[in-house]
C-alpha cells in the first residue's frame, strides 16, 4: 500500500513538473503584416519599419521581435510584403502592449497608411 501511494504521489509530482515546464515554453506570437499601394514612397515605408523596430527597446512586455520582407516565390502573399513577429509571455501581456502610449503613437505614424493589415496571435509552443 505504501509503494502504491509513493508510486502515486511520485507520478503526480512528475506530471505537476512536466505541465509547468510545458506551460514555460509557451509564447503568445503576434503577427502583423503590411501591404503597401503601388508606388508607396520607399521612405515612408523605412520611416514605419524603424519606427515599429523602436517599439521594443520602448514596451518591455514585448519578450521577442522579428521582421523582414516577403521573398515567397508562391505568389501567395495577397498583397502582403512586411511582417513584423512579436512574441508575449501572456495575453495580459499582448492587451497591455496593445493600449500602451508608445504603441498608440506608433499607430498614428501610419501614414501614408498600409494598404492592407493582417494581425494574427496565436499560443505557440517551443
Amino acid at each position: 500500500m505504501k509503494k502504491a501511494l509513493l508510486f502515486i504521489s511520485f507520478t503526480l509530482i512528475t506530471t505537476s513538473i512536466m505541465f509547468a515546464q510545458k506551460a514555460e515554453n509557451k509564447v503568445l506570437r503576434h503577427v502583423v503584416m503590411f501591404g503597401w499601394k503601388a508606388g508607396t514612397d520607399s521612405n515612408s515605408i523605412n520611416n514605419i519599419v524603424t519606427a515599429f523596430k523602436a517599439l521594443p527597446s520602448k514596451i518591455d512586455l514585448i519578450k521577442g521581435f522579428e521582421y523582414g520582407t516577403n521573398n515567397s516565390p508562391e505568389k501567395l502573399t495577397n498583397g502582403l510584403t512586411h511582417c513584423f513577429l512579436l512574441s508575449f509571455k501572456s495575453e495580459a501581456d499582448r492587451d497591455a502592449y496593445l493600449i500602451h502610449p508608445d504603441h498608440k503613437a506608433f499607430g498614428a505614424q501610419l501614414k501614408p497608411k498600409p494598404d492592407y493589415i493582417t494581425v494574427l496571435d496565436y499560443w505557440a509552443t517551443k
